[in-house]
C-alpha cells in the first residue's frame, strides 16, 4: 500500500471528519443524514491516518510530495 495523500489532504480530511464529530454531537445532524456523515468522517479519519486513499489508486491520483532522489 503505497502513500497517496498529502500533508494538505489529510489535514483537511481531519478538519472535516472533526467538523462532522462536532455537528454530530450537537444534535445538528441526524437521522440518515447524520449516519451517512458520520460513516464519512471514520473514513475521512482512516485514510487520513494511513495516508492512503483507494479511490485515488484507479485514477492514478496522489497528492503527497514525493521525497527527492538522491544521486551520488
Amino acid at each position: 500500500m503505497k502513500k497517496n495523500i498529502g500533508t494538505t489532504d489529510r489535514a483537511i480530511r481531519i478538519i472535516v471528519a472533526v467538523v462532522i464529530s462536532l455537528l454530530l454531537l450537537t444534535q445538528l445532524i441526524a437521522g440518515v443524514v447524520g449516519t451517512i456523515l458520520g460513516l464519512l468522517a471514520i473514513v475521512f479519519l482512516l485514510t487520513s491516518v494511513f495516508s492512503f486513499c483507494p479511490l485515488y489508486v484507479p485514477f492514478k491520483i496522489s497528492t503527497r510530495k514525493e521525497a527527492p532522489t538522491q544521486t551520488k
